[in-house]
């Protein structure tokens, strides 16, 4: 699993590239997090265009990290997610707590507001 990161004001937006899973969930996690304090960062968009698998270790990452911006008042959306993504997000009911956009431009518009 590769991530990079790209900040526009104070988003981050973060692009997952591989399998985010039990192998990975920590190396990411501690990435994000570390990124996320010495930015200052208020939002957080996951970027999953080229994620090819994700089981409940990425779903943790995701829940941890929405906690994390919810403290500081912060949006955490999905963008560029595939049926396999989209489906793992609708049974675990993550929609009810990160946003669903179709791409990260519409992520970005939403969180300028």
């Amino acid at each position: 699993m590769r991530v990079s990161f790209e900040t526009i004001d104070n988003i981050l937006i973060a692009e997952l590239d591989g399998e985010l899973d039990h192998h990975t969930a920590k190396e990411v996690r501690d990435e994000l997090d570390k990124t996320i304090d010495a930015f200052f960062i208020k939002h957080l968009i996951f970027d999953f265009r080229k994620v090819t698998f994700m089981d409940s270790s990425g779903i943790g990452v995701i829940i941890g990290r929405y906690n994390k911006i919810h403290d500081m008042n912060g949006r955490v959306g999905v963008a560029n997610y595939n049926k396999y993504v989209d489906k793992i997000f609708a049974v675990s009911d993550l929609y009810s707590i990160i946003e669903k956009f179709n791409d990260t431009d519409q992520a970005i518009k939403s969180f300028s507001e």
